[in-house]
């Protein structure tokens, strides 16, 4: 029997962090998160060499040598067919998940880094420009999987009290993605004409540390119950997690959300967009996934030395002071990471997209007067510094975090798919527009920026609810009266009455005791 693996009711629930949970988060996030941090600063380094390099290969194969602005669009490109690759993938979350799980999806994906890399790291010797385009688009599809994947799984597996901490620890991996980019870009190591083909390609070593661990991790407890309903499954996915303790009051739990849905079949991307029980979550993360990477922060990773030239630091310095800013992208990851289940979510999206808003205003500012004040070109630098500083504390992971929070299991893929798509095609925005942007308006460019820094600022102040430390079924709860759907009602003998729809809305009533 399952019961029989539950170990007594009167023992307390563990929900403190485990080597498991540690390993399984830092792990799946080694081979993934970490690659996609890596993959949108590595291009930085080197811009010229690759534009170099087509420049050759034109004048080679056809005979023809483009001029600067068609070098321009083609490094751009390069730049942000990632983006178009992510949304791809983003699009193939909720059906990878639903047929192969979580941890499955993650372990299937990485055949997708080794094509990738395979491509760019042998494009020079091919004499073949599209070789590291496609190689770009393929290694986005990946990490467009992964960005949706990895959170989603981590949340799932995650105890309420943790699932802020876990949730972050991707994004610590993303900024060290990029600092590894910056640190292996230097002239010194692999920034050099010879080598980019090698610095593209070496994203395969880290897949590979989680292609031979990752399997022999549990799959996700909720995903092993509600959509699979296998409770032998998730009772010893639960013990792998959890180590010891009461694992009964989550397996309630999550019995209780499986209850609550009129249906466990994973509901389409259509569904979710018409569905009124959920309209306040869909906006939430329509916005917040928008604003994260419409914030500029893009433009600052894919640009770096190019911004950092224009604010007048002298060419020998720039690829350091671009290695600095990468070093303050991690420990403000990890800040963010250990802060966030003492402050909450709020605050830390708050903050930090207000103080990247005041930052890139500063930027404008500092660029318009360092003719005039020399020392403005290290405020223009302080200003960069603040604004991958501010994205990091909070924005990086936090609309991945809620994104998984505020849905429950039969909407979660859906929403994670709305979310990746909007997200990356932002980042394919960014990273082909700013460049032409800033020719067009100059260093006013980053005060649009600031606009809508300010503005997700706004809307996460009047809209969005703290959630920590609440149940999935709490959450869904605190959006009720924003979506004028579900009622509430205690009864004298302590039973709640819900209206359900979809687990959210008014189709059914039923009667749910109240878990103490």
């Amino acid at each position: 029997m399952a019961e029989e693996l539950l170990v007594e009711k009167t023992a307390k629930l563990s929900t403190h962090l485990t080597k498991s949970l540690l390993a399984v988060a830092f792990l799946s996030s080694f081979g993934s998160s970490m690659l996609y941090g890596y993959n949108l600063a590595v291009v930085n380094s080197p811009a010229e060499y690759i534009k170099d390099f087509y420049n050759e290969t034109l004048v080679e194969i056809y005979d023809w040598s483009p001029d600067e602005e068609v070098l321009t669009v083609l490094y751009s490109l390069t730049v942000s067919i990632f983006a178009i690759g992510g949304m791809c993938g983003a699009l193939l979350v909720g059906r990878l998940v639903t047929k192969y799980g979580r941890k499955g999806t993650l372990v299937r994906a990485s055949v997708l880094v080794f094509i990738g890399a395979s491509l760019m790291g042998f494009s020079r010797g091919c004499r073949m420009p599209a070789m590291v385009i496609f190689g770009r688009f393929v290694t986005g599809v990946h990490s467009g999987i992964s960005l949706s994947v990895v959170p989603m799984y981590l949340g799932e597996i995650a105890p309420k009290n943790l699932r802020g901490f876990l949730g972050l620890v991707p994004s610590i991996h993303i900024c060290l993605g990029v600092f590894t980019a910056q640190v292996l870009g230097l002239h010194e190591l692999l920034g050099k004409e010879d080598h980019w083909p090698l610095l593209l390609s070496l994203i395969v070593f880290p897949t590979l540390v989680q292609l031979m661990l990752l399997p022999w991790f549990p799959e996700s407890p909720r995903y092993l119950l509600i959509e699979k309903g296998n409770v032998h499954a998730t009772i010893a996915a639960l013990k792998w997690f959890r180590t010891k303790g009461n694992i009964q009051a989550e397996v309630e739990e999550m019995q209780e959300e499986q209850r609550s849905l009129c249906s466990i079949q994973t509901i389409s991307v259509r569904s979710l967009l018409t569905d009124r029980c959920v309209r306040w979550q869909v906006i939430t993360i329509c916005v917040v996934n928008i604003g994260m990477q419409l914030s500029g922060i893009d433009a600052i990773w894919f640009y770096t030395n190019e911004i950092f030239k224009n604010a007048g630091i002298p060419d020998p310095y720039i690829q350091y002071t671009t290695v600095g800013t990468g070093a303050i992208e991690v420990i403000s990851g990890m800040l963010g990471c250990f802060t966030i289940e003492r402050l909450g979510r709020r605050p830390l999206m708050i903050g930090g997209f207000v103080f990247m808003g005041l930052c890139c205003s500063g930027i404008t500012v500092s660029i318009l007067y360092q003719t005039q004040l020399s020392f403005m070109r290290y405020i223009s630098v302080a200003c960069v510094v603040g604004i991958i500083a501010g994205f990091c504390i909070g924005p990086a992971g936090v609309p991945f975090l809620i994104t998984a929070e505020l849905f429950k299991q039969s909407h979660r893929p859906a929403a994670y798919t709305v979310a990746g798509c909007l997200n990356w095609l932002s980042n394919f925005t960014i990273g082909f527009v700013f460049p032409f942007l800033e020719i067009a308006t100059g260093p006013y460019c980053y005060l649009i920026f600031c606009a809508i820094c300010l503005s997700v600022a706004l809307y996460t102040i009047f809209i969005i609810p703290e959630t920590k430390n609440k149940t999935f079924m709490e959450i869904s709860q605190m959006f009720a009266s924003k979506n004028d759907i579900l009622k509430q009602e205690f009864t004298s003998s302590g039973l709640l009455k819900l209206a359900m729809m979809n687990g959210y809305g008014t189709l059914e009533d039923k009667r749910i005791e109240v878990i103490r």
